[in-house]
């Protein structure tokens, strides 16, 4: 079945797509599931990362379920309700407060493409393969999308994957920066789980800050919001987590945040 499956690890909340008959294609069900599973997770004190997977080994995210496509993209309207569900599903990780990491393996193409740029940090197995076939199907891409990957991979990489519809594998990922971890097949769970508990040891207002002035930096500068990115690095300051960090600092141990 079709779905959106969440659980927690500590202090990780997962999210694994699966539709694995179909090598993980999202359904319109799923793009607009990934919302609420995401937004759960960023109201969840308990949960300071956020790692997103594919079920299965052949796959991240396929794409969309073409299967879908007459029935809920054969028209105007249809295509519009559609696209502000997979909008929606795009903006969900970039709109969280905590860092979201997708981790990917086999094929990520399309939709996942689009998706997995969305998220903070993108960590793939050495047999992932990326695709954006736009091109191969008369589709449209959104300005905002293609500015999404400019500032990944910059104007002429981006050219490139939208012009040629082509195929890249896992090193050319790493090497155009679109990934910034290539793992071995057998260790990419492992290994993501264990970045992810790395970033959740850390003091998750000061984390919450830097993604925020991140995502502000690529704003034109009449959207950005310097004023709330100035007062979220003036609140670390005054948190119980920067008198722990100094204190843990001065004993040699590990800080224990809260948050606070």
């Amino acid at each position: 079945m079709a779905r959106i499956i969440t659980q927690k690890k500590g202090a990780v909340g997962i999210i694994t797509i699966s539709n694995p008959e179909k090598m993980n294609a999202m359904t319109l069900d799923m793009w607009s599931a990934i919302p609420a599973a995401i937004q759960s997770f960023d109201a969840d004190a308990e949960v300071r990362v956020i790692v997103v997977s594919g079920e299965g080994e052949k796959a991240f995210i396929s794409g969309a379920d073409i299967s879908q496509f007459d029935k809920l993209r054969g028209t105007a309207d249809a295509q519009e309700q559609y696209n502000q569900a997979v909008t929606a599903a795009y903006q969900a990780p970039i709109v969280c407060s905590k860092p979201v990491i997708a981790s990917i393996r086999g094929y990520c193409f399309g939709g996942g493409l689009g998706f997995s740029a969305s998220c903070d940090i993108r960590i793939c197995s050495e047999d992932a393969q990326f695709r954006m076939p736009a091109a191969r199907l008369g589709l449209g891409y959104s300005p905002e999308g293609i500015r999404r990957f400019m500032s990944i991979l910059g104007p002429a990489n981006t050219a490139d994957i939208f012009f040629s519809a082509r195929r890249f594998n896992a090193r050319d990922a790493l090497q155009m920066g679109f990934v910034s971890k290539v793992h071995p097949d057998a260790d990419l769970e492992k290994l993501t789980m264990e970045y992810a508990q790395l970033i959740s040891e850390n003091a998750p207002l000061t984390v919450a800050a830097s993604k925020f002035a991140i995502k502000q930096a690529l704003l034109d500068p009449e959207l950005k919001d310097l004023e709330r990115a100035t007062e979220m690095v003036k609140i670390c300051f005054a948190s119980e987590d920067y008198k722990e960090g100094r204190k843990a600092f001065a004993e040699k141990r590990t800080p224990q945040f809260t948050g606070k």
